[in-house]
C-alpha cells in the first residue's frame, strides 16, 4: 500500500471541538451533582416526611420514615458499590434534621439545618467568589482533571467559575428569602410542600447556567496528563544518561 492508499484520518473541525467540550462539561457535571439518581435522593425524604406529616401531622413517624428512606438509597449504593456521597449528604442532613426537631418538639425545625445550610452555601458561593477563588471552581475543577490550574493559567475559565458561583450564590440566596419568612407566618405543612417545590427547579437552574458558562469558556488545563508527561520524559532522560555513549 503507498502513502496515497494509506487511510488518514481527518483532525476534528472547531465545531466538532466545541461539541466535544460541551460533551465533556455536560458529562462532569452530571457526575459532580449526582444526575437524576442524586436529585430522587435529595428529594425523596423531604417528600416523604411532608407527605407523613400532612397525613397524620405526627413528628416521630414523619422523621422516622424520612430518615428510614435516607438509610436504604445508602444502603442500595453500597450494594450496587456506587459513589455514596449524594446519598450520605442526604443522610447527615436529615439525620440533623430528625435530632433538632426532636430537641425542639416543633415539626417546622427538621427544615430549619437544611435551610441554613443553603443559606450557607449560598454566601459562601458569593464571598470566595469575590475573593478571587470561586467556589465552583474548586468544587469541579477535580472533576476536570484540572485541580487549580484555572487560577493562574486559564483567565477565562476562572472568568467562567466566577459567573457560575455568582448564579449559584444568588439563586440559592433568592430561595432562602422565600423558605425563611415562611418559616416564621406558615405552618409545617405549607412549609415542607414549598420546600419540596424548590429542590429542583433552582437546582436545575444552576446546572444549566453553569454549563452554558462553562461550555464558552476555553477548555480545562488537564494537570493530570502534563504530571503523567512530566514524570515519562523524566524516565526518558534518565534512560538516555544510563545508557550515554561509552567510553
Amino acid at each position: 500500500m503507498t502513502s496515497v492508499d494509506k487511510p488518514t484520518t481527518a483532525p476534528p473541525t472547531p465545531d466538532q471541538e466545541a461539541r466535544t467540550d460541551k460533551a465533556v462539561t455536560e458529562a462532569a457535571l452530571f457526575e459532580a451533582f449526582g444526575g437524576v439518581r442524586g436529585m430522587v435522593e435529595t428529594v425523596l425524604p423531604g417528600l416523604l416526611f411532608v407527605t407523613i406529616y400532612t397525613i397524620n401531622k405526627d413528628l416521630h413517624s414523619s422523621a422516622i420514615a424520612a430518615l428510614a428512606v435516607s438509610l436504604v438509597l445508602v444502603a442500595v449504593r453500597l450494594v450496587r458499590r456506587d459513589t455514596v456521597k449524594h446519598a450520605f449528604s442526604g443522610v447527615f442532613g436529615v439525620a440533623f434534621g430528625v435530632v433538632f426537631a426532636m430537641m425542639t418538639g416543633n415539626a417546622k425545625d427538621f427544615y430549619l439545618p437544611g435551610m441554613l445550610y443553603t443559606l450557607g452555601l449560598g454566601l459562601a458561593y458569593i464571598v470566595t467568589t469575590l475573593a478571587g477563588v470561586p467556589l465552583i471552581g474548586l468544587i469541579l475543577g477535580p472533576v476536570f482533571k484540572e485541580n487549580l490550574s484555572w487560577r493562574t493559567r486559564n483567565p477565562g475559565r476562572k472568568k467562567a467559575y466566577a459567573k457560575a458561583s455568582w448564579a449559584w450564590g444568588l439563586i440559592l440566596l433568592a430561595k432562602c428569602a422565600i423558605l425563611f419568612p415562611l418559616y416564621w407566618w406558615a405552618d409545617t405543612a405549607q412549609l415542607g410542600w414549598v420546600l419540596v417545590a424548590l429542590k429542583i427547579p433552582p437546582f436545575l437552574l444552576a446546572v444549566y447556567l453553569t454549563w452554558v458558562f462553562l461550555a464558552k469558556a476555553p477548555p480545562p488545563i488537564d494537570v493530570f496528563a502534563e504530571m503523567e508527561a512530566e514524570e515519562r520524559a523524566e524516565k526518558e532522560r534518565e534512560a538516555a544518561a544510563q545508557g550515554g555513549p561509552e567510553a
